[in-house]
């Protein structure tokens, strides 16, 4: 080289603090996998055997209503429905979310006693070995009316599961301003020691000061770094968000392109981070007559799959029912999805040519989506590894996912057998 050596020494010095700005700030993918939904159940209604109670209330809907027509081919439809009756019945919920926030109808004064009963049935669920694989809490948000509310729901909450391990997910809604984060850490802090809990943060984003701020600043992205790495998610609030912006009732929903430009602006906020942004809900809901609940299951499922196809992996369910599009779209997406990513992930591990030529970064993001379809239950390790040539810990390091101290690296992971 024709540069001497001090010259790029003063380069590595200068660059040094950038580097490990991004490394702390944008540090990848967290080990584990990630809910294709939350389901928020108001915290009056949380019994114990509730994720199970929620499948077979699902598998009734299916059987007495029938598969509705979601547009899938007469083969992709016969793999997706084996499935997705064994995931009802075996893990109908993958992450359940005690709503003592908008969903909860209870009285101020009944809300102690409604809360420590569903961290009661949380907890026998979890003696019970059928708790979902993670849980959490909606606290009221930090505006000055519900601010003590909610911490003392949460210190309730968090108490009666004190004396065993446990990773709790704290959900704070109607965010608007990021002092609200900065000043909610150290609570969850005081929390974690109190309690001996390990709690991560959900932030809503559901009031146009979480978007955009006073300043003209992406707040989004502000609220990711302030919250550092507690945080998991940004979740969009469909309606809450909607009617602050004054759309009519009517026009009011996940597709509608308010809403989408919200949840671009989450995806660029956490890309990098280690949280996801968190598809809406719709409260359209399969109920009432067979003609209703079948118009109901196609608007979920036609809006699950394109949100999936948006890269946003994850939605919120509020009725039963609806985890039966939830799954029937989301194992479409990701069974039709396989043959082609496997093809060329099979090509770029071989190094083989062909149409096309795909960069390692690429290779990462056709890895992370069979990832997903092996958490879920759309798919099993035989036919990734039959499709790809690779096993899941090959996939893992392609995807750039830190290993998962829970997963075993073998076997099906718990996820439903599909009878044969």
């Amino acid at each position: 080289m024709t540069l001497p050596e001090e010259v790029l020494a003063e380069l590595d010095r200068r660059l040094a603090p950038v580097d490990a700005a991004r490394a702390a700030g944008y540090p990848g993918e967290r080990p584990g996998r990630q809910p294709v939904h939350t389901c928020y159940v108001p915290a009056d209604a949380v019994t114990p055997g509730l994720a199970a109670s929620w499948g077979r209330g699902a598998l009734a809907a299916l059987d007495e209503h029938g598969r509705p027509d979601l547009g899938l081919d007469p083969e992709l439809a016969d793999q997706v429905w084996p499935r997705v009756r064994a995931k009802l019945s075996t893990e109908p919920v993958e992450d359940l979310r005690v709503d003592a926030e908008d969903g909860y109808r209870g009285t101020p004064d009944a809300e102690d006693a409604d809360v420590l009963r569903a961290a009661a049935a949380v907890a026998a669920d979890r003696s019970a070995g059928t708790l979902p694989p993670s849980v959490g809490i909606r606290v009221r948000s930090l505006e000055a009316p519900s601010r003590r509310r909610a911490v003392r729901t949460l210190d309730l909450f968090l108490g009666a599961l004190a004396g065993t391990p446990w990773r709790v997910t704290v959900t704070l809604p109607k965010v608007t301003d990021v002092e609200q984060v900065r000043a909610f850490l150290p609570v969850l802090d005081a929390l974690e020691a109190a309690h001996l809990v390990r709690l991560d943060l959900e932030l809503q984003i559901e009031t146009p000061q979480a978007v955009l701020g006073a300043d003209g600043t992406v707040t989004a992205a502000r609220l990711v770094h302030a919250a550092g790495p507690r945080l998991t998610g940004l979740h969009h609030g469909t309606y809450d968000y909607s009617a602050a912006l004054g759309i009519a009732a009517a026009h009011q929903s996940a597709d509608h392109p308010a809403a989408d430009l919200a949840k671009q602006v989450m995806q660029l906020a956490v890309a990098g981070t280690g949280a996801h942004a968190v598809d809406g809900s719709t409260n359209v809901l399969p109920v009432g007559t067979g003609e209703q609940v079948h118009a109901a299951w196609r608007l979920h499922a036609g809006l699950v799959r394109r949100a999936l196809g948006r890269g946003l992996y994850q939605g919120w369910d509020l009725h039963p029912a609806q985890l039966v599009t939830r799954y029937a779209a989301t194992y479409a997406f990701f069974r039709a999805a396989l043959p082609a990513a496997g093809d060329r992930l099979a090509a770029y591990l071989e190094r083989v040519d062909g149409g096309v030529l795909d960069e390692p970064a690429t290779a990462r993001a056709l890895a992370a989506v069979v990832l997903r379809g092996l958490d879920c239950g759309a798919l099993d390790d035989a036919e990734v590894r039959a499709s790809t040539g690779a096993d899941r810990s090959t996939l893992d390091v392609l995807a750039g996912r830190p290993a998962d101290p829970g997963h075993s690296g073998g076997g099906d992971g718990g996820r439903p057998t599909i009878p044969v």
